[in-house]
């Protein structure tokens, strides 16, 4: 595996791994054997193969990753899930995980002591930009986001995006969280951070926000309640590797 990661994390690291979501069918195969009944019927789900490979790619790399973790058999590892259906290990209280793919990569962070979010978006045109802001945003953001120079919005506009995203994956509301109840900065040079959660600034200074490079082509971000972490981010170099292991 990567070179660099013990496996180990301390209550104040935050790992998160990349991943490729295509892979040889003899990879895939190998992968869904660690599968739960569970996720192989929610992946026979999907109409098209490559979907139904990508969710058993980054499902299957999941489970082994939180079998080097947490010393576990990845095909016996069992989940509890909250009220609005976020994922944690059953056995394991303290530690916690979140996963995200977008277009052809994926990524899973791991934690301990707090629940924490990530999400990444593969950086395409986005059609009626202004309404969609307008719709989803804060009203200050959506208003930052249009007085950009048309050249900055889109990157501005998905550096809004995942990080409202990773902080709803966080708090595990998912749509029952509305995207214009809370505010984080979008501006060029402006570092990430929550501005106010329901108008509380206090809560929001709670909170660490991080933008990740984790592909060309690719925005993503990470958000957990704390002071901020030490963050490391690993590529899976090999998932034939990792599928055999």
């Amino acid at each position: 595996m990567q070179a660099g990661c013990s496996f180990e994390l301390s209550n104040h690291d935050v790992h998160v791994w990349t991943m490729p979501t295509k892979a040889s069918d003899a990879v895939v195969a190998q992968f869904e054997r660690v599968l739960s009944k569970d996720e192989a019927q929610r992946a026979a789900r999907f109409r098209f193969s490559h979907l139904q490979d990508s969710f058993v790619i980054t499902h299957g790399v999941l489970r082994h990753l939180l079998g080097r973790y947490l010393s576990l058999d990845p095909a016996k590892i069992c989940f509890s899930y909250g009220d609005k259906g976020k994922p944690d290990v059953a056995s394991a209280d303290n530690f916690h995980f979140n996963l995200t793919h977008s277009g052809g990569m994926a990524a899973v962070a791991f934690t301990t002591g707090c629940q924490l979010g990530i999400d990444a978006e593969h950086i395409r045109p986005v059609e009626e930009m202004q309404q969609i802001a307008n719709h989803y945003f804060a009203s200050d953001e959506a208003a930052e986001l249009m007085l950009l120079p048309e050249s900055e919005r889109e990157p501005a506009f998905f550096r809004c995006w995942t990080r409202k995203e990773a902080y709803i994956k966080a708090i595990g509301d998912g749509l029952s969280c509305a995207l214009d109840s809370f505010q984080v900065t979008l501006l060029p040079n402006v570092p990430p951070r929550l501005i106010h959660i329901g108008g509380d600034r206090v809560a929001a200074e709670m909170w660490s926000l991080h933008d990740l490079s984790l592909a060309p082509g690719y925005t993503a971000a990470l958000a957990y309640r704390d002071r901020e972490r030490s963050l490391s981010i690993f590529p899976v170099p090999d998932l034939a590797e990792l599928a055999n292991s």
